[in-house]
Parts: structure tokens; sequence; C-alpha cells
């Protein structure tokens, strides 16, 4: 019985260690270190891309917290001071370009100095943070009734019950919250992901892009995907939100993963098998996939299989010079099934630049 025992130890972790090598070892042309490193240095001499056309974006911020991380992880001294000398005029010169924080897009920008602070210890990146978050929960003086009555409910005033907002609101306070340590922004992020879940997650797992939206739009349930994966890597395992988050992040995952082309993505509108595969919401979904097998979240035999085959997939989009194409364009909600699927879809946005290094980064780490 013993020998019985010990030899289904053996084969259970023999099992374990194949699942986990399908997210380490690769052919040749897809290590994640390899593209990581084309769309990394892409951003280098890459323009500003700002929102509104004055104010550094929100795409933009992921793809500088995305690069700020690759060169972390592969101790690229010179990624890492060409990011720091990128943000360095936005305390003089471009100082204008820095966003004001009155909506839900433009606050998340203070995930980037915090990202800063994290890795440099400078305490400017660190001043110029943390106000992001919390003006995220004081409400101004010129609110709208409505936005008065959800402060009054304990959540932000920017909430809008779109499903994009579960990463913008959650990566500036759980960020917050690593800087700090302080459990009010944790508990801020974990107590507005219960509310989305419980008010906009369908029976089968996924999101509308908003109450009156009735479509599975591909990036809006990425950013979800991507908040709701990001929360759970810090939300403290005895947090009392922690099961609910989890249970809701467990039923997107599977359903995601029955929503799987046979080739590895994700269309424009996810259960649209008629509809183009489109990257930046299928670089969201392998990096929450990838994220859950190492966390030990997802069951590795079912999901790491997924993950692989994504990531797979994904690696042909990135051209020569680092450049993610069939990016679907910012895109606002709208009732109409066909404006979805005539979105324009373009190469090196960066929409799509950021998810990638989101995916790459989580395979790289340990």
């Amino acid at each position: 019985m013993y020998r019985k025992t010990l030899i289904l130890v053996f084969l259970s972790l023999q099992f374990a260690t194949a699942q986990q090598s399908m997210l380490k070892d690769f052919p040749e042309g897809y290590h994640p270190e390899e593209i990581g490193k084309l769309i990394a240095y892409r951003f280098v001499y890459a323009k500003h891309a700002l929102h509104a056309g004055k104010w550094i974006g929100y795409p933009e911020t992921f793809y500088w917290n995305g690069t700020l991380r690759f060169a972390e992880l592969t101790d690229d001294a010179f990624l890492l001071k060409a990011m720091k000398n990128r943000f360095e005029p936005l305390f003089t010169t471009e100082k204008a370009l820095l966003p004001i924080k009155n909506h839900v897009d433009l606050n998340m920008f203070g995930s980037l100095p915090l990202t800063l602070y994290s890795i440099t210890k400078d305490q400017r990146y660190k001043e110029l943070g943390i106000p992001y978050a919390d003006t995220q929960w004081e409400v101004p003086e010129n609110a709208r009734p409505e936005e008065k009555a959800w402060t009054e409910k304990g959540y932000t005033w920017q909430t809008r019950l779109w499903i994009d907002d579960m990463y913008m609101i959650t990566i500036v306070q759980t960020n917050a919250y690593k800087v700090t340590g302080d459990k009010k922004y944790i508990d801020r992020a974990a107590r507005e992901m219960v509310m989305y879940l419980d008010e906009l997650q369908r029976p089968n797992g996924l999101f509308y892009h908003a109450p009156d939206v009735p479509y599975y739009w591909a990036r809006g349930n990425g950013w979800m995907a991507a908040g709701v994966t990001e929360l759970l890597r810090y939300l403290p395992e005895n947090h009392k939100d922690r099961p609910r988050i989890m249970k809701g992040y467990l039923k997107m995952m599977k359903s995601l993963k029955d929503f799987q082309t046979p080739e590895g993505m994700w269309n424009q509108l996810i259960d649209e098998p008629d509809y183009w595969a489109e990257t930046s919401g299928s670089a969201m979904f392998a990096y929450a996939f990838i994220t859950g097998v190492k966390q030990g979240w997802l069951d590795a035999g079912t999901y790491a299989p997924a993950a692989r085959k994504a990531w797979m997939a994904l690696v042909p989009y990135v051209n020569v010079q680092g450049a993610v194409s069939e990016v679907c364009v910012g895109t606002n909600k709208k009732n109409d099934k066909q404006y979805y699927y005539d979105r324009p879809r373009r190469t090196g946005d960066y929409h799509g630049q950021a998810p990638y290094l989101w995916c790459i980064n989580a395979l790289m780490e340990k």
C-alpha cells in the first residue's frame, strides 16, 4: 500500500511538472524574453499616446508599466534607465501632460509612478502617484448626484458600471496598497470588484460591455479578466471578499476556456464564431490563464495547455519591429452589434502592446 501511494505521488508530481513545463519550454521564435524585447524596446523611442490630445492616456500608461516590469525581470539596466528618462520630463517640461484626477480612465495613471517607486524607491514617484488613488474616493464638490450616491454606498464616485473599470480602478488602488501597506486601498479595490461582479457577470461567466450593451466584447472582458487576476495576486488570503472574487474569476475562466477558438485566440465578440480574432483581448485572457496556473488557482491539466495554445497563437501577430497587429482601436460602448464587427484594426496600437507584455512577464515570473 505504501509503495502504491509513493508511485501515485511520484506520478502526480511528474504530471504537475509536465504541465508547468508547458509554460516554460517554447520553440525558437516563441521565447517570451525574445518577443518581450521586441515589444518593450519599441516603446523606448515611441511617441506619447494622449487622452483627448491632452494627457498621458491609459494605453500608454499600461505599456509603460509592462515595459518597466519586463526591464525588472530581465535585469535590463538600459531599458529601466530609458523608462525613467521618459518619465523625467513629466516632473518639468511635460508636466501639463499629467492627467487630471476626475475620471476612471485618468486616475489609473497613478499606477505608473507607483510602479516606478516600487522599483527605484524614489519618493517623488510615490508623492505623485498616491493622490491619484486617493482622489478616486474623494468626491469633488461639483460631483453629479449619481456620483455622490456611489460614494454614500462606499464605492468610488467614478463608478459607471463599465467592465473596463475593473482594471482602471483596481490597478491604481492595488498599487497604492503595494507601496504603502495601507489596507484601505486593497479594501476599496475588493469592495468595488465584488459589486461589479454582482451587477455585471452573466450566468455564462462573461460580461456585457455595459448593462445597456448586451455584447461580450473581447477587450472589455479582457480588462475584467486582467483586473480580477491582478487583484487576486495581492489580495490577502484571509480577506473577507476573496472567496467571492475568486468565485467570479473561476466562473469567467471556465467560460473563456469554452470560447477559445481551435487556433487558440478569442474573437472580437467572444461568442460570435464568424467574428475576427482580436489580439488585445486574447492576450489579456492568456495572461489570466498563465497567472492562474502559476498561482495554483486553475487546474494545470486543463488550463496550462489552453494558455500555451493562446501564447503560440499570439506570437505570429508580432512583427519584426515589435508591433502587434489586429488590435481593435479604442472603443466606446454602443448597443449595436455591427459596430463591434466594424471597429478598425491597427498594428502597434498601445491597447495591444501592453497586454502582450503582461503575458510575457507572467510567463517569465517564477
